[in-house]
């Protein structure tokens, strides 16, 4: 499938997604969103697809969040229209809860509003030293309404998450991993390379183990402990009857890279 404001290339069980409207910054419009929504739904269902990297076209911005001149030029009718139908929320990702297979954000540079919320939507986060981040819509009469006012505060101390929600402050890579936002900072240049090296990692376990492990961590967060440690999940019931739960140990014993099938 081709698309107009995306690049998609699957390679060896990863997706990589990019955010290709450079000219504005990779701002969101609602016909990327639909776009996003589609390429995230077909990657849900697809067994082959096992991790996704998530960037943006260009050297200057990840994405520059909601696209505010295109809702200016066609108003918020046409907005809010234009995401009838969008399963995933703003970006196809923000209010997916139920895509349990991994995500990784490389932001290869600005990563403001939507942009981040779309960031913080995502497990894995690998930053180039150009990367900035924000959620700024204060500033412009808004909120971060794709689900960044509760993820942020969620994701690092309550009052680090305010001092940038209630400033829509910039935050430079070295101070986003210092509050727990980036796993790893890395030169501009080797931005893909270092995600696709976190993806290969990944690759390296089993599947429905990673699912059942991410879906498991979302799902408890919400819960008591006891509760959570009394709760069987979907993909761990699918886990626990896969051909990998007996490949894995079979590997171990015969001392070679397990075959995993994701089944």
């Amino acid at each position: 499938m081709s698309y107009e404001f995306l690049q998609v290339e699957k390679n060896d069980h990863v997706w990589e997604v990019t955010l290709n409207r450079p000219e504005r910054m990779n701002a969101i419009h609602p016909p990327t969103s639909q776009e996003l929504d589609s390429v995230f739904n077909d990657f849900a269902a697809d067994d082959d697809a096992w991790v996704a990297i998530l960037t943006g076209a260009g050297d200057r911005a990840f994405s520059a969040g909601n696209d505010l001149k295109y809702q200016a030029e066609h108003g918020s009718k046409t907005v809010r229209a234009g995401m009838k139908g969008v399963r995933g929320g703003f970006g196809g990702i923000t209010a997916r809860f139920d895509l349990h297979k991994p995500m990784i954000a490389a932001v290869n540079g600005f990563a403001l509003g939507g942009g981040f919320e779309l960031v913080l939507a995502c497990d894995i986060i690998i930053a180039s030293e150009k990367a900035t981040f924000g959620l700024p819509e204060p500033r412009v009469g808004l909120i971060a309404g794709a689900l960044g006012v509760h993820r942020l505060p969620r994701q690092i101390p309550y009052h680090q998450a305010m001092g940038m929600l209630l400033t829509g402050r910039h935050v430079t890579p070295q101070e986003a991993k210092e509050l727990g936002i980036v796993n790893e900072i890395c030169a501009h240049g080797e931005l893909l390379d270092r995600a696709r090296a976190w993806a290969a990692q990944i690759l390296e376990c089993a599947p429905l183990s990673v699912r059942a492990s991410k879906e498991a961590a979302n799902k408890g967060l919400g819960m008591a402990l006891e509760q959570a440690a009394g709760s069987i999940f979907p993909w761990t019931a699918a886990m626990n009857t896969s051909e990998d739960l007996v490949e894995g140990p079979k590997a171990f014993a015969e001392k070679r890279p397990p075959n995993w099938k994701g089944r």
